[in-house]
């Protein structure tokens, strides 16, 4: 079991799974909902995945039709995306984690719109787009 929380640490949370593949999104709205040149996440079944505190803390905005990011609006930290084509699916910020993990980052996504001013210094793979 992995243990996460926000920044506040108002909103815990448990996954009771493995992490699934750790991809780094470039895309323009993930910068802006990050702050940063990328968000990491990984897919998590929302059966795996258990709020423990702070749901009356959780927020979200619908940032492109049907995709949600969810966020602590007493901190801000955002947690996770979800999709309502795939209500079985979140895209768990894994920068939340609390837990230590032994999985690394296995792709990039969206290069096309990264950032210009970040170079990408490894060597996985990179998609122009989601593949």
């Amino acid at each position: 079991m992995l243990k996460g929380s926000c920044l506040c640490k108002g909103v815990t949370y448990e996954v009771h799974s493995g992490l699934g593949p750790i991809i780094m999104c470039h895309c323009s709205k993930c910068r802006k909902a990050t702050g940063t040149a990328f968000a990491t996440n990984t897919p998590i079944n929302t059966t795996d995945f258990k709020l423990v505190t702070g749901e009356n803390l959780l927020s979200e905005f619908e940032s492109t039709p049907n995709v949600f990011r969810v966020f602590c609006r007493n901190c801000g930290s955002p947690l996770y995306s979800r999709r309502t084509i795939t209500p079985e699916v979140i895209r768990l910020r894994i920068g939340t984690l609390d837990s230590a993990i032994e999985d690394k980052p296995t792709a990039h996504v969206f290069v096309a719109s990264k950032a210009e001013w970040y170079e990408i210094a490894d060597d996985l793979p990179q998609y122009a787009e989601r593949p």
